[in-house]
This record gives C-alpha cells, structure tokens and sequence, in this order.
C-alpha cells in the first residue's frame, strides 16, 4: 500500500486497473497528425518554424514517444528523489513497480540523451509532444490527460557565441511571442531536477490571476554527464509547454471541454488558429454539497474520484468549485457528532457546476449526479435531500 492514509488510499488505488488503462490508451492525442487534424498541431508547426529561423544550422526531431514508460525514465533519470511528492500515487498512474503512465513529455529524453553514441557537431533539439497523464482537479483550465511539448535543445560550447542562460531566454521569449503574441510573460523563479536556473512561466488572465503555461531553464549539467555528454563541451536548454493552455488562450477558447467537443459547429473553429467564435451554451446547473472528508484530500484527488464515480457524465460538470473547508476542531460537538466526523476529518462545501455542451441537464438528473458525487467523497453519515 502506498504512504497514504487509508480513506485517501480507499479512493486511489495504487495500481490502475485494466479498464483505466485502456480508457487512457484510447483517448485520441489531438497533438497527433495520424489520429486527425487539429488547431494544436498549428502551434507545434509554428514552434518548429521559430526554431529554424533563430538557429538555421539546428537539426530538428519530432517524436512522439509511447505513453508508456519506466518509472526509472519518468523520475529517477531526471534526477527526482525518491521521496518526491510527485511519486505518490495519488497524482501518478502505476501500471505496477516498474512502468507506469508518464506524467510528463521529458520521461522521453534520458533515453533520447543515451541514443547519441557519436555526439553531433551542430546544434539538436528534440521536439516530443503528447498527451501525459495525471489526476487532476475539474475546472475550465484543467483535465487529467492534458497535452504537453518538450524542446530540448544542445549545442555544442566551441560553436555558441551565447551563454546557456542567454540561449534559454532567447529561445523561450521567441517561442512564446509567437505562439502567444498579445501576452506578456511572468517569470518566477523555480526549482526543477533536471534544470538549473529554473523559471516558471505564467500568463496574467485577470485582476490576480496568473495562468501556469509551461517551466524549464538550462538542462543540468549533471543529468547531461550522467547520460554520455560532456557538459564541459556541451549545454542546453529544456523548455516544457501546455498545449491545451496555449491553445485557449491563443484562440480565446473558454472552456478546456471544447478542445475535445464533437459539436460540428466546434469541431470546424479546431481546424486552425482563428479566434474562437462563441457557439451558443446551454445554461449552467449548480448543486453544493456538505462533505465530511479526510483532511489530506486535496482537490486534485476529488477530481479523479468525481471522474471515476460518474463515467461519461463527468465531462458535463463545468466546474469542481470548493467554496469552504473547516476543520474538525472548529466545530460545535453537536454538529461533528451529526455530521460524523472523527478528528481527522474536515468539512467541506463543495460546488457541482453542471453544463452540458448541447442540452439542458433536467434537475431530477442534476440532483441524481449530485448524489452519487455525494455518496462516493463523504466519509461521515450520509444526509441526502
């Protein structure tokens, strides 16, 4: 069993099942020419293009590796501790104790480090992009198999006129002015295992609302040694992208759902990068619900719970909203006792926001989907309406 506590453990297994794994296997990778055109594969062509005009001596590979992976490619080669948070199973899909779902594009690179046997005198950069898999919380900005892209990108020292931290900013403010060219960008700084000088990059979507789009900095020099280059001869920089993210904001598409949306009147705006055209929307349905919870379930965690429980339905709910959370402690006796709730416990006032793409949803449906939400998540003695 994994490190978790044994409601949360309850909620996710450790190892997906067989019927998990199909479903994500058949989900159609919209960044993926063979599987159909798609909006998105125009970002990546102009990515691609970006890079040819700024290096024009760069060799360019695309890929789009299996989803598939060891676990060894997707943490320890990048250099992420054993004891990493991003390990649990709460966020990653284990297939079993060596391979797993990946949940990032650069579980692609060690291997692809490993297969130069004779190092290139020119400048490389691998493009590999795909969908990655999570669990995740449900809003108009997320969903559990998103899509992302990796640049790597080396050259040789002896041939580069510009320091690695130069290169990095040159290559990330051009690949983003041209996919993105009405935003500014927000660097922070970060940390990640495979990078050194790490930035996340973020897009202002509101008065306070910053919009995470994509992370990287210079590939560590150690991860580069440890996979046959000499980082004395040699540097780089690794730039991971939300393609879903870039997409939206590119076209001005409001709601994550719709890049999937079988709507013709949808499907015809995902040919291209002209901005989005509003088609008309049914009117949303709101259901709160009272939950008594164990206190490290986190929204993330809901969100797969909610995914598992309702199947299809799940794609017609807008918006996990958690308006309220209260902690054991800072109840009256008389309301833990009602609500049944032990120490551990916290209560939560948790959102359904229901829209279906094409139909109204009629309340006696509204509130059956409300309830088996409510029966899978509460942890104390039910109270159902």
């Amino acid at each position: 069993m994994s490190q978790l506590h044994s409601q949360t453990a309850a909620i996710t297994p450790d190892y997906i099942s067989h019927t998990q794994l199909i479903n994500a296997l058949n989900l159609r990778d919209l960044s993926d020419q063979q599987q159909g055109a798609h909006a998105m594969q125009r970002l990546i062509e102009e990515i691609e293009q970006v890079l040819m005009v700024l290096i024009p001596t760069l060799l360019i590979q695309r890929c789009q590796p299996k989803p598939l992976v060891c676990i060894r490619d997707n943490y320890d080669a990048l250099g992420y501790p054993a004891e990493g948070a991003a390990r649990e199973a709460r966020y990653s899909r284990y297939l079993d104790n060596s391979h797993m779902l990946r949940t990032q594009m650069s579980s692609a690179m060690p291997s692809w480090l490993r297969s130069w046997r004779t190092k290139p005198t020119q400048p490389i950069a691998i493009l590999h992009h795909g969908l990655v898999y999570r669990r995740d919380c449900i809003d108009r900005w997320h969903c559990p198999e998103p899509h992302q892209l990796d640049l790597w990108l080396i050259t040789p020292k002896q041939q580069d006129s510009v320091s690695s931290e130069e290169l990095w900013l040159r290559i990330s403010h051009a690949v983003l002015g041209r996919t993105l060219p009405k935003y500014s960008i927000e660097r922070t700084a970060t940390q990640h295992p495979y990078t050194e000088n790490g930035q996340q990059l973020d897009i202002k979507i509101g008065h306070r609302e910053y919009l995470e789009i994509g992370e990287g900095g210079l590939i560590n020099a150690k991860l580069l040694a440890q996979h046959g280059w000499d980082p004395e001869q040699y540097h780089g920089i690794a730039l991971g992208l939300g393609l879903d993210r870039l997409l939206m904001l590119r076209k001005g598409i409001p709601d994550i759902r719709l890049l999937r949306d079988p709507e013709p009147r949808v499907q015809q705006q995902m040919q291209d990068l002209a901005l989005w055209k509003a088609v008309s929307r049914q009117p949303k349905t709101e259901r709160d619900l009272s939950l008594v919870v164990d206190n490290t379930l986190d929204m993330d965690l809901i969100g797969e719970t909610v995914r598992e429980t309702l199947g299809e339905q799940s794609k017609w709910i807008e918006e996990l909203k958690l308006l309220s959370t209260t902690p054991y402690e800072q109840l009256p006796p008389a309301a833990q006792q009602h609500l049944g709730m032990q120490p551990h416990h916290v209560n939560q006032l948790l959102r359904i926001v229901l829209r279906h793409p094409t139909k109204s949803i009629p309340t006696q449906l509204a509130n059956e989907i409300r309830n088996r939400v409510y029966l899978a998540l509460n942890q104390g003695i039910h109270h159902l309406a």
